[in-house]
């Protein structure tokens, strides 16, 4: 009997993450069966519409619908099962059926056991729509030109897969009834594993699909890209001609600048997210642990050859994105340097210049004091005169003149200690 212990207050988020490793568990399926998978785009607004239309699924054959929170959702119906997904931008319908057609496995898909009205009323917008069957294999069938005429005798690709329990075949190509095909033939499958090799190989159709949006966008923003670097190689050429006019040039500069940024801020969440579905894709190749057929294309081989150059060009594209953002900014800071040398050197030349006024100002203030000592002298003497001639009315024997005469060199003298002494002063008041 297990013996309960007493532990600290739970985190609010503890199940939740501690659920999210079961949260999506593979189908249990027993074959042979048939398959079909949708995967939609949806607005913000679908969402929630195509919860509403799930519950009226279930309403129509008495099931409990999906908690609104919920972001999966399986059940079986009258004659097939049923499972929903919903991701980040995209939903995922799958629908199986136990019943495969002898002759054409793609003759009777699933779909068929779907209500018509339901099924033409699913909000969004479709990117994949897959018919898959899985059947006995047959020794004796073991031809690959029979199992292409399930494909209107297109190139197949295909490999023994999970471990050689099954050989998966494709084309890779969307046929007159609107949908790709996977044909799987059970080499001895257990239930739990067909789900998750059918799991696997609708995730490789929807993330190549989800992953490859990126590339149309890419090519659009490739010719705004190579204007884009022009541009930024023009400025920078006339950056290194001492007679180009630095505010044209920042402002041109700037004007790139916000351009290329706007280009990097609509462009980075797709592209972004073509390299993590190209990772998923990756993965998903992985685990089905392809083992060549001789003769055929691997999944991971053609997804190399046809997919690769795709994503390259979509991360090549980011990435000269980001570059041309990185040259702009050191070609900003480079201008904004030489504009504030420029700037320094007008500084340092008005500052030549003020000091120039500034000792010319002294000079002149030299020469004012001289004439200031000079007129303060006269004024002086002039006083002397009046006062040495009251003196002499009143009855001073030594003339006027002859008292004013040896009085000049004092007062000049007088004046001019009294001035610089009065000059000192001030400028140790102003330090």
């Amino acid at each position: 009997m297990a013996t309960l212990f007493p532990i600290p207050e739970n985190h609010p988020q503890r199940f939740r993450l501690h659920n999210e490793v079961h949260a999506r568990p593979a189908i249990i399926l027993q074959l042979p069966i048939v398959a079909s998978h949708f995967a939609l785009t949806l607005t913000p607004e679908q969402k929630i519409l195509s919860r509403q239309h799930i519950a009226l699924l279930c309403d129509r054959y008495g099931v409990m619908p999906p908690k609104e929170e919920a972001d999966h959702f399986s059940c079986t119906f009258d004659g097939f099962q049923f499972h929903w997904e919903q991701h980040g931008e995209f939903s995922t319908y799958a629908f199986y059926v136990q019943e495969v057609p002898t002759d054409d496995p793609f003759s009777k898909p699933a779909l068929k056991h779907v209500p018509v009205d339901w099924l033409a009323n699913l909000p969004g917008s479709t990117m994949v729509a897959v018919h898959t069957a899985i059947i006995a294999w047959a020794d004796d069938l073991h031809n690959i030109s029979h199992y292409s005429s399930f494909f209107a005798g297109n190139d197949l690709i295909g490999a023994e897969v999970a471990g050689g329990a099954a050989i998966a075949y494709t084309d890779f190509r969307i046929h007159l009834d609107g949908f790709s095909r996977f044909l799987i033939l059970d080499k001895g499958l257990k239930p739990q594993q067909a789900g998750r090799l059918l799991q696997r190989l609708f995730e490789i159709e929807v993330y190549r699909v989800m992953a490859l949006m990126a590339f149309p966008l890419a090519r659009n923003m490739t010719p705004k890209l190579n204007k884009s670097d022009l541009q930024l190689s023009n400025i920078t050429h006339r950056m290194a001609q001492s007679s180009a006019n630095d505010q044209d040039l920042l402002d041109e500069l700037t004007n790139l600048a916000a351009e290329v940024e706007n280009c990097i801020s609509t462009t980075y969440s797709r592209f972004d997210a073509a390299s993590a579905y190209h990772q998923l894709v990756e993965q998903r190749i992985k685990d089905l642990r392809e083992i060549r057929i001789q003769g055929l294309q691997t999944i991971g081989e053609f997804m190399q050859k046809r997919m690769e150059p795709a994503i390259n060009t979509c991360l090549t594209t980011a990435s000269r994105f980001t570059m041309l953002s990185e040259r702009i900014s050191n070609a900003g800071h480079l201008l904004r340097t030489r504009v504030d040398m420029t700037i320094e050197r007008q500084n340092q030349a008005l500052l030549t210049s003020m000091d120039k006024r500034a000792k010319i100002q002294l000079r002149l203030q030299e020469t004012v004091e001289s004439l200031s000592i000079v007129a303060i002298s006269y004024y002086a003497i002039g006083l002397i005169y009046y006062f040495a001639k009251a003196l002499y009315v009143t009855g001073l024997t030594i003339k006027p003149e002859i008292i004013t005469g040896v009085a000049v060199p004092f007062v000049i003298v007088f004046v001019t200690i009294l001035t610089r002494r009065l000059h000192k002063f001030i400028q140790n008041v102003e330090h």
